[in-house]
């Protein structure tokens, strides 16, 4: 069974509790094993008129997006897309919500459930523009690679999901699943390595897209002289 996360313990702050009762009913989604409506699911009660059935916005998910820092950021800059984004993590849900609303960011709807269940219950095939998935966990351990999150059966459920043309877009800071990452997308035949013809000197990663964010954690990683790798891969 594949499963997108390992759920830890955290402290959700007042803060965060405070974005829970005041935004949460506002941008979560609960899990309902249904297809889910997606011009319903970003309509935003507080501008009606925001809604536009005839031209709707691309759709991107993100899966584990932590505390929210670069998913602020991405959706900040890309105001016309919208971001469903799956982290069963509270403290960081609640870190997102209230980025939100200190941003005023309409184009983010959280679903804090595992993200496989999203997946194979409220996307329907095609469905999506984008995927990004940054930073999973790296599981270091040789005998825990097997928990690694980018593996081919969640790749398949994924490019299933995406629109022809659509983007796969992962990212890491450890070069063994980098490694990984590359030979797992690589062989699914749905999908085209963006890059290669593009930045052949880049051997199969990609420069980092102008959207993402360095965090600081990957910048502190960068002054150490740690690698972070990009991986943009396209829906044929």
């Amino acid at each position: 069974m594949i499963k997108s996360f390992v759920r830890r313990a955290g402290r959700v702050t007042s803060g965060q509790s405070k974005a829970f009762d005041e935004l949460g009913p506002r941008f979560l989604r609960p899990y309902q094993p249904i297809a889910l409506d997606f011009a319903a699911a970003f309509a935003d009660p507080a501008n009606p008129d925001d809604r536009d059935d005839t031209h709707p916005r691309p759709t991107v998910l993100e899966i584990g997006f932590g505390m929210g820092e670069a998913t602020a950021h991405i959706a900040a800059a890309l105001p016309q897309t919208n971001f469903l984004c799956c982290e069963v993590h509270e403290p960081g849900v609640g870190a997102l919500l209230k980025r939100i609303g200190e941003q005023n960011l309409r184009n983010i709807r959280i679903c804090a459930h595992d993200a496989v269940e999203v997946i194979d219950h409220m996307l329907p095939a095609q469905s999506l523009d984008g995927v990004h998935i940054f930073f999973p966990d790296p599981w270091h351990k040789k005998k825990h690679n097997k928990r690694r999150l980018i593996q081919p059966p969640l790749i398949a459920k994924l490019v299933a999901r995406l629109k022809v043309g659509g983007y796969l877009h992962c990212a890491t800071d450890w070069q063994p699943y980098a490694e990984q990452m590359l030979e797992v997308l690589s062989a699914e035949p749905l999908l085209k390595n963006a890059a290669l013809a593009q930045h052949p000197e880049l051997l199969g990663y990609a420069p980092k897209p102008h959207y993402r964010p360095l965090t600081k954690f990957e910048n502190r990683g960068l002054k150490l002289g740690h690698g972070v790798w990009d991986l943009v891969f396209e829906r044929v």
